[in-house]
């Protein structure tokens, strides 16, 4: 079976950090292998703004994303609000801090529609491959 998913490329800024207007390249991912999750993905090489050549990613829930573009939502590692006019604040919390990320309304929302175009909410349980993940778990090949 073939995998479907959306990307959406668009720049972020981090509106906490010492260069809040700087923007950088980043992109919300889909995939319908994985019905539930959204990523908020980094490539590095384009901002150099992290040490090392490894993309950063970020995954968390689909809902999550989408609650939190009307109301605060999430109280764990990634929690998603309504920022100011026309952004959306993503928090990602990790071992050594924190960052705020502010991502672009108008692309948030046009992504979610991409997403739940190829696996519509309350449907996603229809999408998981079962045999594939407890193959996975169990080490087969």
């Amino acid at each position: 079976m073939m995998s479907m998913s959306a990307v959406r490329p668009m720049p972020v800024t981090f509106p906490e950090s010492p260069l809040p207007h700087l923007p950088v390249p980043a992109e919300l991912r889909f995939d319908a292998d994985h019905p539930f999750a959204a990523c908020l993905f980094f490539p590095v090489d384009e901002c150099e703004c992290v040490d090392g050549d490894e993309p950063v990613s970020w995954w968390f829930g689909r809902d999550l994303l989408n609650e939190g573009r009307c109301a605060p939502a999430g109280d764990g590692d990634v929690r998603v609000c309504p920022g100011a006019e026309g952004e959306i604040r993503i928090t990602l919390v990790g071992e050594t801090g924190q960052a705020v990320v502010s991502a672009p309304a108008e692309a948030v929302t046009a992504f979610l529609a991409d997403s739940f175009r190829l696996v519509p909410a309350g449907s996603e349980s229809e999408h998981l491959d079962i045999d594939a993940l407890l193959a996975q778990c169990l080490g087969a090949d």
